[in-house]
């Protein structure tokens, strides 16, 4: 099915150029004058990408993404305009948009960006939130600790791999806080350009700087009384990462521009796939504002390491899948149950998730077979016996038998070491041990 294109934009033959550079490029592509128009196409019909132009006939392009985030409309969106100014780039970045685009806008640089977008949406659905009380102990004991710690008004940081739910937990502690009528407001610290993290944080004045034409409130007031919830904390420059130990210190901050401080009444939950001791031991992250940030801290499991949740969230996820893709499914085979208790999992429960939906969509039978997974699988062989790793006489028939294992595994540690019956972590110190490559 082609991807759809909404364009608002009020200059007909720049719109008429555009749409036909799209269609050629295998989009189906509409075209409306203004933002009324445009709400009522968006209200009725689906789209994957919208264009559209700032200054309008009626209302304009950042009044239509703020209606659009109010009416829960997650639709990927560009801002394109004749009158590039940085207060307008400011609030389209803040309010979601992935780019901000000056005009002329270039055939190639369009495509490029469009097709970016587009190959990007699959992942921003895998986003959608959905609700499923794990049964692991592991997974059950990182809960317990968020709700243990929600009522109270700590830092709290949350450490995990991508795709383990580290919003999910700092959403959880949200709403389970005295702050939860107050906003949840999340900011990827890894899309944040350089040159506007001191406006997105913490607003601007009119007049400020050139092309401050009005005044911006930052992501401090917009989460005022709530959670501020900064993901990817790890990729935060380090120049910005100073002015926020700053706000943290003194609980106030001030707008650029401005001549009286304001108070920062938020909490503050920031989450991170960094190994966050070495980041500050390469001085890529300030060791005090890393204690300010822990007060609390959540570790999250990668799913390889929850084996007990694995079959009940892929069950989870078939059911949903098969009511939103209309495919009845009664479960998965034996051969598929196997393949996904032994699969690496790298992706965590996102990965899962993807796998499973995709599983069901292309199953023809009643059963999900693991051929529809997708999942590279391993050859069946023989159980190695390491005897847990007890240190044997002869060393070289330990080393023989992680190499085969590799082998087996096709260089996939995390599998050799589940065939082995042994941790990951013993693994790892055993192949260097050996010198194994």
């Amino acid at each position: 099915m082609r991807k759809k294109i909404l364009i608002v934009e009020d200059n007909v033959a720049l719109a008429k150029i555009q749409k036909e550079w799209l269609e050629a490029d295998g989009f189906e592509v509409m075209t409306v004058m203004d933002e009324p128009a445009a709400r009522k196409w968006i209200a009725r019909a689906e789209f994957d990408l919208i264009l559209a132009d700032v200054r309008l006939p009626r209302g304009n392009g950042i009044s239509l993404l703020e209606w659009m985030n109010w009416e829960g409309k997650d639709i990927p969106y560009i801002i394109m305009t004749e009158y590039a100014s940085f207060p307008d780039a400011v609030k389209a970045i803040k309010l979601g948009a992935k780019d901000y685009l000056p005009k002329p806008v270039y055939r190639e640089r369009l495509l490029e960006l469009v097709a970016e977008q587009v190959k990007a949406l699959s992942v921003m659905q895998s986003e959608q939130r959905e609700y499923f009380r794990r049964p692991g102990l592991k997974a059950r004991e990182a809960e317990h600790l968020a709700r243990l710690v929600a009522p109270f008004d700590l830092s709290v940081l949350i450490l995990g791999e991508n795709g383990t739910g580290k919003e999910e937990i700092a959403k959880s502690i949200h709403f389970n806080s005295p702050r939860k009528h107050r906003p949840f407001v999340a900011v990827n610290c890894g899309a944040i350009p350089r040159e506007l993290s001191a406006s997105l944080f913490f607003g601007h004045k009119k007049g400020a700087f050139t092309g401050a034409d009005r005044s911006e409130e930052g992501y401090f007031e917009t989460a005022r009384g709530g959670t501020l919830f900064l993901d990817e904390i790890g990729t935060l420059p380090y120049e910005t990462q100073s002015a926020l130990l700053r706000v943290l210190q003194e609980n106030a901050y001030l707008p650029i521009g401005g001549n009286r401080e304001r108070t920062a009444d938020v909490r503050i939950v920031a989450a991170t796939n960094e190994d966050m001791e070495e980041a500050i031991g390469k001085r890529f992250f300030r060791e005090d504002l890393y204690h300010r940030l822990c007060e609390f801290e959540i570790r999250l499991p990668p799913l390889r390491e929850c084996q007990e949740d694995i079959l009940p969230l892929a069950e989870f996820f078939r059911k949903k899948f098969s009511g939103e893709l209309r495919k009845e499914t009664a479960g998965f085979t034996k051969e598929a149950e196997r393949l996904l208790l032994t699969h690496s999992w790298s992706g965590n429960i996102r990965e899962l998730r993807n796998r499973v939906r995709r599983a069901v969509l292309v199953s023809e039978s009643s059963r999900i077979t693991e051929k529809n997974l997708g999942i590279a699988m391993i050859p069946p062989s023989p159980r190695i016996e390491l005897e847990q790793f007890v240190p044997l006489r002869d060393a070289r028939l330990e080393k023989d038998s992680i190499i085969k294992a590799l082998e087996i595994c096709r260089g996939n540690k995390t599998q050799a070491a589940r065939l082995l019956n042994v941790n990951p972590t013993t693994l790892y110190r055993k192949i260097n041990k050996y010198g194994i490559e």
